[in-house]
């Protein structure tokens, strides 16, 4: 009875773990191109008592075996990298990327990191940054007296200066992949890094060669379902009753046991 305790209790821990996962992605369901997490679960070690085909006698085996199991554990998470909605806005440096890729931006410390929110504006040097101000890459300028700001779906960046009929180009935008984009590793404010998981970035025109190509005036929505994970969410919490019913049974049955 001891291991049923702890058996459920395993069982609980996953469930809470589940829940966990499914409040963050409903948190982040207005998140500029956030991508929801999916858990994955494994069976712990079995206790065998009797291996299957062991000898029952001289002459016969046991076609089955008899082992217990000690209950489930949470074994990884798996970003899904479906692609959100692209919604129109009214800003000339929002950019969605429409297929594959990451705009790499350089962190303070000199890291690359890598995001699909093209929520883009300038700081007071006129650099295109970020809206936590860093600087995307390769770094692009837009001059202070730009009237009008033209970004092509391969990345070309032109811009129209006051006094001037022709527009002019100012920067090209690279847009980054991974063999595993999967395997990056999210450091908050929508920015992952590359991890051995993900492998190396390779860097290429947008639009070219699999990489997704650029739709200015669009953001990139969150690829979170509310309804599905509400379906989830329901699920889990089952789970966990269910669990918890597990663990009321045992005790119950020990209590009894206690006053023989």
């Amino acid at each position: 009875m001891i291991r049923s305790l702890w058996v459920a209790k395993t069982g609980m821990d996953v469930n809470q773990a589940n829940l966990d996962i499914i409040a963050n992605n409903l948190a982040n369901a207005s998140t500029t191109a956030f991508k929801r997490v999916k858990p994955t679960f494994e069976d712990l070690l079995y206790q065998t008592v009797r291996s299957p085909g062991s000898q029952t006698s001289e002459q016969t085996q046991a076609p089955n075996g008899l082992q217990f199991g000690t209950g489930s554990r949470i074994s990884g998470t798996t970003r899904i990298l479906t692609q959100g909605t692209l919604i129109r806005t009214q800003n000339p440096l929002d950019m969605g990327l429409s297929g594959n890729g990451y705009f790499q931006v350089n962190l303070p410390t000199g890291v690359a990191a890598y995001t699909r929110d093209g929520n883009f504006t300038k700081d007071n040097q006129g650099q295109l940054v970020t809206m936590q101000g860093y600087v995307v890459a390769p770094g692009i300028t837009i001059p202070a007296e730009a009237t009008s700001i033209s970004v092509s779906q391969f990345g070309q960046i032109s811009v129209t200066l006051a006094g001037q009929a022709q527009a002019q180009q100012v920067g090209q935008l690279q847009v980054v992949n991974f063999v595993n984009p999967a395997g990056l590793e999210s450091i908050g404010n929508n920015l992952f890094i590359e991890t051995a998981a993900s492998g190396n970035p390779t860097q290429g025109t947008p639009g070219e060669n699999g990489l997704g190509s650029i739709q200015q005036y669009f953001i990139e929505q969150s690829n979170v379902s509310v309804a599905e994970e509400l379906v989830t969410l329901i699920q889990a919490q089952r789970g966990y009753d269910v669990n918890t019913r597990v663990v009321r049974a045992s005790d119950e049955i020990l209590q009894r046991l206690s006053q023989i």
